[in-house]
């Protein structure tokens, strides 16, 4: 017998549907939070309590929420204050009433629409018909996802991103909830669309990312990527895919957008960025001939990279400098050519020279010696990690 819980697994989230409306998978069911240290403390746990169960629970579109607070034992003498600690990062308006929060559940069901612009939409096959046909035919009951692009502005949507962004605590590690008195900040936000047993639409929240654009020289502006969560039901279903290609073409459409940068990417989102990324320029066919070849030969991949070349089609693609580069530099040894010793030694030294200008304090702190070995040392695992990114693998998870 136990009075310390482990927050993570005590903290219950679940998307409610309307009664009728639930769909007995994972996208109604409870699921877990990866991080609670931001509200219960940097160990995650939680003394005074016997079978903790921290039921949070959200209307699967507006995102009301419903909170409650249950364990087999009276709570110790000093318990930990679970609600307490949780009202700090959640709007005050939530129910503890469950009767009250079902009502709301289904009011909200019938009103509640997405706020913004709708920018993307997209199709998956009905969970229920995946694997039955072998060819992509659209079929009448195919689910429907929209992404809507808001800001501040958008009537409604402060209150409505305070219910929100408790997701970016419980799944972004040394994730942090923005200042809304900045009023440049626009958001994507990511709905599932069905529709009822009597053809009413319904909206159903997936995630959504926060975006942050800066000022550059001379009238420009560089769209940062700050914030970026699917929430796990929805999760290994490539919505994340679609979020990011949707962000990425909101760059491009944007005249005074010169780039799409990224704010302190997890190991996991810039897998999905690279791979995004790859496809887009494979999509390419332009861009895929290469360069100019010094000496002559014709288009092709081969190191060194022509500068020139470079330059304009980062500035096309409007790509940052080292996720271009480290684009290409993939691209290049996908094209390698086995026994091309000459080839490979160019690539390695490209690649060599990125990495050195990048670490280049560090680097110099250390003996000529070391500092060759450090290298080559970064360079094998930079070639290792564009393999796997190449070969579609994820990677091994933490030991």
């Amino acid at each position: 017998m136990s009075w310390v819980t482990d927050s993570n697994e005590a903290l219950h989230l679940r998307l409610v549907r309307a009664r009728g409306e639930e769909t007995h998978d994972a996208r109604t069911a409870d699921f877990h939070p990866s991080f609670t240290y931001p509200i219960y403390g940097e160990d995650e746990k939680i003394f005074g309590y016997l079978d903790l169960y921290i039921a949070l629970y959200f209307a699967s579109g507006s995102l009301k929420q419903y909170f409650k607070v249950t364990s087999t034992k009276q709570p110790a003498a000093k318990a930990d204050d679970v609600e307490g600690a949780l009202y700090n990062f959640i709007p005050p308006d939530y129910t503890k009433d469950e009767e009250k929060f079902y009502r709301e559940v289904e009011k909200d069901a019938d009103d509640f629409r997405p706020m913004g612009k709708l920018i993307h939409s997209y199709t998956r096959p009905s969970p229920v018909n995946k694997g039955k046909s072998v060819k992509p035919v659209p079929r009448d009951d195919d689910v429907v996802y929209e992404v809507y692009h808001v800001t501040w502005d958008t009537p409604g949507f402060r209150e409505y991103h305070r219910h929100m962004q408790i997701f970016i605590l419980l799944y972004i590690e040394g994730g942090s909830y923005i200042v809304e008195d900045e009023e440049k900040w626009e958001f994507v936000v990511s709905y599932e669309k069905t529709k009822n047993a009597e053809g009413k639409e319904r909206w159903h929240f997936i995630g959504y990312s926060s975006l942050y654009p800066f000022w550059c020289w001379p009238n420009n502006v560089r769209l940062r990527l700050s914030q970026f969560v699917i929430i796990p039901p929805y999760q290994g279903q490539h919505h994340g895919f679609e979020l990011y290609n949707t962000i990425y073409n909101l760059t491009g459409d944007s005249i005074l957008t010169t780039e799409l940068t990224v704010e302190d990417p997890s190991e996991g989102f810039e897998d999905m960025r690279d791979r995004c990324d790859l496809a887009m320029l494979r999509a390419n066919a332009e861009f895929m001939e290469g360069w100019e070849r010094k000496g002559g030969g014709g288009k092709g991949w081969k190191a060194p990279i022509s500068r020139e070349w470079e330059k304009k089609w980062m500035k096309d693609l409007k790509l940052a400098k080292r996720q271009f580069q480290r684009l290409t530099e993939m691209l290049m040894l996908d094209h390698l050519q086995p026994g091309d010793e000459a080839a490979e030694r160019a690539f390695r030294l490209q690649v060599k020279e990125r990495l050195f200008r990048f670490n280049y304090e560090i680097l110099m702190q250390m003996d000529k010696p070391d500092r060759l070995e450090k290298l080559e040392e970064t360079y094998q695992g930079v070639k290792e990690d564009y393999l796997r990114i190449l070969a579609g693998k994820r990677r091994d998870p933490p030991k």
